[in-house]
């Protein structure tokens, strides 16, 4: 599927300046850090999967990765343990609750049924073969920056808002604990789970990250591979659609068509395989916990351009 990339950047100035003026939602502020960014901040980009990129707005401002994260950890965990071990261990069904309900742990013997809530998130950073915390979560840091086509890094800032306000995650932890699904020392899981969340990219990158999915991990800026086996993909577009953005996935699936993820940092990301992956920013949420204005701007390009996965015969030759 080839699209005009005059049309690319139409759909993305056209999204930036329909929503700019969009005054809905509100930043997350169980965080203190989060709580802090100006709600006024709006970036967007797309990068395709041959490695044009385009963007506007605020879009090189670093933003807190926060659940998107979470895409990229499961990427390392199933190209380690194998896709079987994966779904086995950690799972696949939306859980129809908050990203992170103890109902949904509960309700199902302590145990995750995916690795996009924070339940699973954890259970999937316990999973990656490792010595140590500190090994672990090189490997997760460095499964970032080689999607992102450079390196991240953690924020001192953000970590410390985190870490001192994780007390919910710690207790789903135990519970995944006494459910045997926690695969290291689950206040370690914990530990290093927050850290993956706090590390900081631009739209920019985050668009990279998602054109590197499109592109079967290889990324399009840096023409490297960011995981060992690229059959991984197809699963991790399946985990997407399902949990990527709370409990509006199936609306967002429905209405967009498209696998995405969204993050309380203010990030969404939606990919077209194959083809390119949006990306957007801005900090207030609605109260499932996706951005307002990002959400609407993906959806908005992504129509514009007439990419939805469900509507196979436009991209038949």
């Amino acid at each position: 599927m080839k699209i005009d990339k005059s049309a690319i950047q139409a759909a993305v100035q056209t999204a930036h300046s329909d929503f700019t003026s969009d005054q809905g939602g509100q930043n997350a502020s169980y965080i203190p850090y989060l709580a802090s960014v100006d709600p006024a901040l709006f970036g967007i980009s797309v990068v395709t999967a041959d490695g044009e990129v385009f963007e506007t707005g605020d879009s090189s401002f670093e933003f807190a990765l926060e659940s998107i994260s979470k895409v990229f950890s499961m990427a390392r965990a199933m190209d380690e343990v194998g896709l079987p071990q994966f779904h086995e261990k950690v799972g696949a069904d939306p859980t129809g609750e908050p990203f992170n309900s103890v109902i949904a742990v509960a309700l199902h013997d302590d145990k995750p049924l995916s690795p996009l809530v924070n339940a699973g998130a954890m259970s999937t950073v316990s999973l990656i073969p490792a010595g140590s915390a500190e090994e672990r979560w090189q490997k997760i840091l460095a499964t970032q920056s080689a999607f992102a086509g450079r390196e991240i890094k953690l924020s001192d800032a953000v970590n410390d808002s985190e870490q001192s306000t994780n007390f919910h995650n710690r207790a789903i932890a135990w519970l995944l604990y006494s459910g045997g699904t926690m695969y290291s020392d689950p206040m370690e899981a914990c530990d290093v789970y927050t850290r993956q969340c706090s590390t900081l990219v631009t739209a920019v990158d985050l668009a990279t990250m998602g054109a590197t999915i499109a592109a079967r991990g290889t990324n399009p800026l840096t023409k490297k591979a960011a995981i060992t086996h690229p059959d991984i993909v197809p699963p991790m577009l399946a985990e997407m659609t399902m949990e990527g953005l709370y409990t509006a996935s199936g609306d967002w699936a429905y209405r967009v068509g498209l696998p995405g993820k969204s993050g309380v940092g203010g990030g969404v990301l939606a990919v077209m395989p194959g083809v390119l992956a949006i990306a957007a920013f801005s900090p207030p949420l609605d109260p499932a916990g996706n951005s307002v204005r990002a959400r609407k701007a993906v959806a908005q390009i992504a129509s514009a351009l007439n990419l939805n996965l469900y509507n196979a015969s436009d991209y038949a030759t």
